[in-house]
């Protein structure tokens, strides 16, 4: 089933649903005490002036895939599923269980042909392994690009921005993706930019794994407002304090540096490859 009308409680608004059942109670409550002369129970919380746009009829899709790296998606997704009246998606090929890179299981919702074709929002997790597969998948390309091309705002995390490039999506943007795919932007007609989230005009994307959950919040006000998605950040408690500074290239000890970079090597060489194979055969340079 797909994950509908999740509030800030349990992905962000449950705070909001709780406060309004207390004041709606309380109004229950305040008519029966006018009438029996006890004094009226008052709500700790006045939802009274939650602005009517908050609430919305959201279609949201992630694309979920074999080998992906799961807090790619899990991040983005714990975001947008605090955007109320939101239905959220988990879209994939087939319905089989989908296992992460790392063994987590994913249970997809709906597959290609039941996803809505018009959606407020599309997010592409990336991946290794598992986004290489995809690039090579026409039905997956086939489907990215065609619900990419109708939604209010396209999106990836890490090297999701691989496949929205493979699927024409990205020609003429400026865009991320992780650090050790970046310059791989350029085969599909991007501008590679690195930056922890980029946004161009209604292309949103994210750096490198963690990037996930602020591609989510910037979704999430793009969607709603600042001051929502910093209700569904403090509820996150989001204030990122590492133990240590070498989350990019430029903050990393050399050693660390060299050693990491080293181990994609082969990942960039099957990547560039890939792409341009694709970019030559669906013409999108």
């Amino acid at each position: 089933m797909p994950i509908t009308r999740r509030q800030f409680g349990v992905a962000g608004a449950g705070v909001i649903t709780a406060a309004l059942s207390i004041t709606k109670a309380s109004a229950g409550g305040d008519a029966a005490a006018a009438g029996s002369g006890r004094a009226p129970v008052t709500a700790p919380h006045d939802m009274s002036a939650m602005p009517e746009g908050w609430v919305k009829s959201d279609q949201i899709a992630l694309l979920v895939y074999p080998h992906m790296t799961a807090l790619d998606m899990v991040a983005p997704q714990y975001a947008f599923s605090s955007l109320m009246g939101a239905t959220v998606h988990l879209v994939a090929k087939t319905r089989d269980p989908i296992v992460s890179d790392t063994g987590l299981t994913i249970m997809p919702t709906v597959v290609f042909d039941e996803c809505p074709r018009d959606l407020d929002a599309i997010c592409i997790p990336g991946g290794s392994s598992g986004t290489l597969a995809a690039m090579r998948d026409d039905d997956t390309l086939d489907f990215i690009a065609d619900r990419g091309s109708r939604a209010k705002f396209v999106t990836s995390v890490c090297t999701g921005s691989l496949l929205l490039g493979a699927a024409g999506l990205l020609k003429g943007y400026r865009a991320t993706s992780h650090w050790g795919a970046l310059s791989i932007l350029k085969e599909f007609g991007a501008e590679p930019v690195n930056q922890r989230v980029v946004e161009d005009r209604n292309r949103l994307t994210g750096g490198g794994v963690t990037a996930g959950m602020d591609l989510g919040l910037t979704v999430v006000a793009r969607l709603r407002d600042d001051f929502y998605a910093q209700g569904v950040q403090l509820m996150a408690e989001y204030a990122p304090e590492p133990p240590f500074n070498a989350g990019t290239p430029a903050t990393a000890p050399e050693a660390v540096r060299q050693i990491m970079e080293g181990m994609f090597i082969g990942f960039q060489a099957e990547a560039t490859d890939i792409a341009r194979r694709i970019a030559q055969a669906r013409d999108i340079r």
